[in-house]
Formats: structure tokens, C-alpha cells, sequence
């Protein structure tokens, strides 16, 4: 088995969860490659301890991810940092020639991202994606499959969204995500879009043009000393697109098969009353409808149209993920699979040179690229009132 050396830059949640895939790698059956940490930096030291604690392959715990790139005991890197450094840190990683995987949106505005892409485009020897999990569930798996399979038959209509509400408090103290200069003008764009455009995306189901209706709900929120400061981001944004199917992926062309345009609601919110982290994805076509909520991960909801009467069915999906497990069919997904998932799709590809399917991939930075044409769409329609073409 393959073992890729990796550092991780910025020791967060999401670098612990990191760890805690790799740690459990043996959970995996089918996969013939694995992570080893052997490097970790954060300019919090005292985020050191846990990583320590619990990866004695670790070589290196340091302040400097310069010190990290320059060490030939790292292969790839995980790295989640805030948006205004994604490209400093994301350049410097690629042209040290280490595989990345970068958190989303790969840089606080276009002008970023396109300096990240041209970066990428100088150094096409280097493996690139961006994380996004929740497409690994068993039951978006399958909706994946039925894409692939054309099963939908001409599409009507897609919904898809990333809500929740830990914002809702307005005494909840401020954070970077909430400051414009760390988070940058997307907002909660920036921070949740990717995870939302994710399928359509791989789906080749591309927005043309945008609507958007931006909200900035708790425009103050107490900092670290009790003071009130302004709370700059957009909390919620709901983005009504007229989406078509493309055949390139910055869809400059169009599938000619793909029949007519059609209506895309894509939703994020932070704050969404009685949302606790609710990732949903609903399509409708006119042989088949779907649809899927992190509210109840089990639950697929499918209708397949033949004539006749129509009837919805609910399917309990079990652990049916894309890379094969230990666990049984019968039992029960979950947030740490997913994450665990993500990786193997990471380095599957990585190992491979090639994604197993279309959904057991990790986003392109080709489109998280789209992504930003879309936000900064977005930007100007709400800013104007006008719908923009992306």
C-alpha cells in the first residue's frame, strides 16, 4: 500500500478531523493507498498537543508553514486557513510542488482565484482539489448514479442548499467569517456555496444567469471584549439561477442535447431558524424526482416515473458509501464517514489518476473557479437588483 506523506496547515476543527480519518484508515477495505501526517503547523502553538498526542509520525510542529513546504517527508497538504490567505498559502504550497487539498472557496474573491488557477496552470504535475463532503452520503452516492444514468430524463427543476443557524443568537461573539477583510465580500457564499454547487456542478448543471437576494440579518455582534462591532457579511443568500447543461465545465458551451433551461434555487444561510447543519439536495426531471436531506441521512425519497399513478418511495440507504468499509450495510452514516470518504476520494484519485465515477471525486478547482463567476454574479445582481449573467 502507498503511504502519502502529508502536512496539515492550520490545526482547527477541520485539521482534527482530519487527523481522525487518518488515524482510523484501517476502516477502509478497498483502497490502496493512506495519509500519514508527518507535519503539522499553526500560528496557535497550542494546537500542537492533540496532534502530538496522538500522531508519533509527526516530525515537525511549527509557526512557519514555509518550514513545512521545504521538508521532503511532506508529499501533500491539507490546508484550512481563512480565506484571505488561501493565495499566499495555496500558491507557495503548488510551486513548492506539494498535492493540495485546499478548503473552499480557493481564495477570498476572483482576482484571487484566478492568480490560485494561473498558479496551477504552471505546475500541472501538482494534484489539486477542494473539500466538500456531503455528496459522499450512501444516498447522494445514488442520486449520483441515477445523474450519471440520465435517469431523470429532462431536468425541471434542481434545489439545493447548506442551512443552519448558529448565528441566529446575536450575542454570539464575532469571528473572522463575519469580518469582510478575513472572510472577504462573498459572505456566507464563500463559506457554504461550494458545498451547494458541488453536485450541480459535476452534474454539468451550470447557472447562466443569477438573481440573488443577499441578507445582512445581525449586523453587530460583541467582540472578544463585550464591545459591539460591526458584523459585516451577508448572512443568508438564496440565488435563483437559469441554469443549462453544459458540456465544458466553465460551460462556454452548451450540451446540445440539453434541452431547455431550467430553474435552480441554490440557498445558504447561517442563519435559518430550527436549522442545525442541513445540507439538501431535491431534482426534479420528468422520468424521475429526487430528494435528500442531512436532517434524516438514512432517508432517500425517490419517485420514478413510468405512467400512470405517481408515488414517492422512501429508502433507507444504510452504509453503502463509495469506498467500501468495515462497517455493515444495515448500519448507519455519518459526518466522520463522510470526512473519511472525502479523503479517499482524494487520494484515490491522487494514486489512481482517475476518479472511480463522477461523484466518488473531490471538486475541481476548475470548479470552485465557476463558483467565484457565480458569487461575484451575485454580488452585482443584489447590489443592483438585476439579474447577472455569470
Amino acid at each position: 500500500m502507498r503511504t502519502v506523506k502529508f502536512g496539515v496547515i492550520g490545526l482547527g476543527l477541520m485539521g482534527k478531523e482530519f487527523g481522525s480519518a487518518a488515524a482510523r484508515w484501517c476502516h477502509l477495505t478497498d483502497v490502496n493507498v493512506r495519509p500519514e501526517i508527518t507535519a503539522i503547523c499553526d500560528t496557535n502553538e497550542s494546537r500542537f498537543g492533540w496532534f502530538k498526542d496522538n500522531f508519533p509520525t509527526i516530525a515537525l510542529a511549527t509557526t512557519d508553514y514555509r518550514a513545512l513546504l521545504m521538508r521532503d517527508d511532506v508529499e501533500a497538504v491539507y490546508c484550512a486557513v481563512p480565506h484571505n490567505l488561501h493565495e499566499p498559502l495555496y500558491t507557495d504550497i503548488v510551486s513548492a510542488g506539494k498535492h493540495l487539498l485546499g478548503e473552499k472557496p480557493f481564495g477570498i474573491d476572483r482576482a484571487a482565484n484566478d492568480a490560485i488557477m494561473a498558479c496551477l496552470a504552471q505546475h500541472p504535475d501538482v494534484f489539486v482539489r477542494c473539500t466538500s463532503q456531503f455528496p459522499f452520503f450512501p444516498a447522494m452516492q445514488r442520486i449520483g448514479r441515477m445523474i450519471e444514468e440520465q435517469a431523470f430524463g429532462q431536468i425541471i427543476e434542481v434545489n439545493a442548499g447548506f442551512l443552519h443557524s448558529s448565528d441566529l443568537d446575536p450575542n454570539k461573539p464575532i469571528n473572522w467569517k463575519r469580518i469582510v477583510q478575513f472572510n472577504g465580500e462573498y459572505g456566507c457564499m464563500g463559506d457554504l456555496g461550494m458545498h451547494v454547487c458541488h453536485v450541480p456542478f459535476r452534474a454539468g448543471w451550470y447557472p447562466r444567469s443569477v438573481r440573488a437576494v443577499l441578507s445582512n440579518i445581525v449586523k453587530q455582534r460583541p467582540d472578544a471584549q463585550g464591545n459591539r462591532v460591526p458584523c459585516e457579511t451577508w448572512d443568508n443568500a438564496t440565488l435563483l439561477c437559469d441554469a443549462v447543461l453544459c458540456d465544458a465545465v466553465l460551460c462556454d458551451a452548451v450540451d446540445p442535447g440539453a434541452g431547455e433551461p431550467f430553474p435552480m434555487i441554490l440557498k445558504m444561510q447561517r442563519i435559518a431558524p430550527g436549522e442545525n447543519d442541513t445540507w439538501y439536495f431535491e431534482v426534479k426531471g420528468t422520468r424521475a424526482a429526487a430528494r435528500w436531506s442531512t436532517t434524516n441521512p438514512r432517508r432517500l425519497e425517490l419517485l420514478e416515473y413510468t405512467g400512470g399513478e405517481q408515488a414517492w418511495q422512501r429508502i433507507d440507504t444504510g452504509w453503502t458509501p463509495a469506498f467500501a468499509g468495515i462497517t455493515g450495510g444495515i448500519f448507519e452514516f455519518g459526518f466522520p464517514d463522510a470526512i473519511q470518504q472525502l479523503w479517499a476520494a482524494f487520494l484515490s484519485e491522487l494514486h489512481e489518476g482517475r476518479r472511480r465515477s463522477l461523484f466518488s471525486g473531490c471538486v475541481t478547482p476548475e470548479e470552485v473557479a465557476y463558483s467565484h463567476r457565480l458569487f461575484t454574479a451575485a454580488l452585482r445582481s443584489h447590489a443592483q437588483g438585476t439579474t447577472e449573467v455569470v
